[in-house]
């Protein structure tokens, strides 16, 4: 079953978030976008490519309304050293959250068991907490943060155009669709 336009399940996590331990729930997620980044684990190699490329677009997703969040099966005491001794980490001015005991890969579908780590998957939520985005796939490849961007402007764009979508490609300001019965064969 797709996780699309489902609800994200109530959960409690520890973050560490700029300089400090916070608590994430899913009531956190409320009342703005948020995109959950999940990656296997701290102290990685292709990790830290990944959150640097998280924080060189962070000034564009808070323009955007949304708040981002690195999640991985360690725990926020590993993220705050992680966040210390990485210079591409300690470049993230988002929460990182621990998820040891595997509640938020597992609700998420991304959990290895076998590994007890997280494949790479990303979820746009919508402020009232569903699930409009989402992207999994094996943890060799790493992912573009613009193209995560990209979709976050698509799902806002068409969140408050009902009756449009956004094309292949699609990027903000770029002309959108009006589904019809005329279009059907005349693209």
């Amino acid at each position: 079953m797709s996780l699309i336009n489902t609800q994200v399940p109530a959960f409690k996590v520890n973050a560490f978030h700029n300089g400090k331990f916070i608590e994430v729930t899913n009531e956190s997620l409320l009342g703005k976008w948020s995109v959950l980044i999940f990656m296997p684990a701290a102290f990685t190699f292709n990790c830290p490519t990944e959150i640097e490329d998280a924080a060189n677009n962070y000034a564009e997703f808070q323009k955007a309304g949304a708040e981002v969040y690195i999640v991985t099966t360690d725990t926020h005491f590993s993220h705050k050293v992680w966040h210390e001794t990485s210079p591409a980490v300690g470049k993230a001015q988002f929460p990182l959250i621990g998820d040891p005991t595997h509640q938020l890969t597992n609700a998420f579908g991304v959990h290895i068991p076998e590994e007890g780590l997280a494949l790479r998957g990303t979820f746009i939520v919508n402020p009232e907490g569903v699930i409009k985005t989402l992207e999994i796939h094996s943890n060799e490849i790493a992912r573009d943060v613009a193209e995560t961007l990209r979709k976050l402007k698509a799902a806002q764009y068409t969140a408050s155009h009902p009756g449009e979508v956004c094309p292949a490609k699609w990027k903000e300001g770029e002309a959108t669709l009006a589904p019809s019965l005329d279009l059907v064969g005349k693209i």
